[in-house]
């Protein structure tokens, strides 16, 4: 499986498209914006995006998908229902950090959770419930490669300042979810560089 890093949106975020070169499918997580230069590159290279999957509902992190939701609405949009507030209030978010969007707000009726089966070609996409930086974060495991949102980052981890973050639930989630991954897994996070579950267990001194 291929993996390629797009900086998205007006608070830049890492917006990962995923490509099973046998299948021709693409999953692409976070879409921060910029949907439709990516949706051409794929066509050009004859994938078809499966769906679109969200680590959490910060609007940093979706303001990319009405866009994709009014011109492209087959392609189905999947988040975790426990952060359903923060797409409903995404305006209201975008002010406290002194920013305006005319982009409508996702209008989603069908959630993911640890439960669900996705998969891109052969390969099955795991879903982690990791809440902590918001109460519906979720992560995305496949092919040894782990999509973390803002869960862990380099060295650090998630903000948990907002209405529904949580301290302990993070460092909870991350002990019992993402470490106990092999540690050559790749670590792909929503901001940042990308790291390893090893780099993190021996480095990151929120963990020790």
């Amino acid at each position: 499986m291929k993996v390629e890093i797009r900086e998205t949106g007006p608070m830049p975020v890492n917006t990962y498209i995923l490509k099973d070169e046998n299948s021709k499918e693409a999953v692409i997580i976070d879409v921060g914006g910029d949907f439709e230069n990516i949706k051409q590159k794929l066509d050009a290279e004859k994938y078809t995006v499966k769906y679109i999957l969200n680590t959490h509902g910060h609007f940093d992190h979706v303001l990319g998908e009405p866009y994709i939701q009014k011109n492209y609405p087959q392609i189905p949009i999947y988040m975790s229902k426990d952060d359903l507030p923060h797409i409903i209030n995404m305006k209201e978010e975008m002010n406290f950090f002194d920013m305006t969007s005319t982009v409508e707000s996702l209008k989603l009726d069908s959630f993911i959770d640890e439960n669900s089966q996705l998969f891109i070609g052969k390969y099955k996409i795991q879903v982690l419930a990791t809440p902590g930086h918001s109460k519906g974060s979720l992560s995305f495991y496949t092919d040894g490669k782990l999509f973390s949102g803002d869960t862990i980052f380099s060295r650090s981890i998630g903000r948990t300042d907002f209405y529904d973050g949580d301290f302990d639930a993070i460092i909870n989630s991350i002990m019992t979810k993402l470490t106990v991954l092999p540690d050559d897994t790749i670590v792909f996070p929503g901001h940042g560089l990308s790291t390893t579950i090893r780099n993190e267990k021996l480095f990151n001194t929120y963990l020790t």
